[in-house]
């Protein structure tokens, strides 16, 4: 048996290892060809967690799937670092346990019953409807004049810590359009 020498070895290491690095296929066995990289799709978002608003770098596979969960060396928050909590994030969104439709338990019963999102959404915009309508002052008699104040002090809203700054404008303006008095953020409480 020959003895390989050290200078040796590394081009034989370096000729492999940058081998394995080129794009494109390799022939299977049958014939097939293999694709060497997975398509892998990565976004910036916000932690859900606490209320600091640390920046993640999330991968998804072609279907969706988190395969990856980083700190955003971008977000001036973070700065790339993440807590034990934010790194779990992939567990959270990828867990059998996570519930993937609409389960409903009506007042006084003690099974809950899957339902569409359809039905859910119709159920959540006529309740909140009927909650403003029922709610709603128009004015307010101020010494002997009637002033127009047009809010609901029956329904609040508030922001949760994974909502970013757009999210949180755009909630804004809607809950004001609907006449909401009591907007809150979580950050402040």
């Amino acid at each position: 048996m020959r003895k390989l020498t050290r200078r040796q070895f590394l081009q034989v290491s370096a000729a492999v290892s940058s081998s394995l690095l080129l794009p494109g296929a390799v022939q299977a066995s049958d014939g097939e060809k293999l694709a060497l990289h997975k398509k892998i799709g990565e976004t910036a978002t916000i932690c859900p967690y606490c209320s600091c608003g640390c920046g993640l770098v999330i991968a998804t596979d072609e279907k969706g799937h988190v395969v990856n969960v980083e700190g955003d060396p971008e977000n001036p928050i973070n700065r790339g670092a993440l807590c034990p909590k934010a790194i779990s994030v992939r567990q959270l969104s990828n867990s059998p346990l996570r519930l993937a439709k609409v389960m409903y338990r009506a007042p006084g019963a003690t099974q809950w019953e899957a339902k569409s999102w359809e039905w859910a959404l119709e159920q959540i915009a006529r309740r909140a409807q009927e909650t403003r309508d029922a709610s709603f002052v128009r004015t307010v008699k101020v010494g002997d004049k009637d002033v127009p104040v047009n809010r609901t002090e029956g329904v609040a809203f508030i922001g949760g810590a994974a909502n970013n700054n757009e999210d949180c404008y755009l909630a804004t303006k809607l809950m004001r359009a609907l006449g909401l008095v009591y907007v809150e953020h979580q950050a402040r409480l």
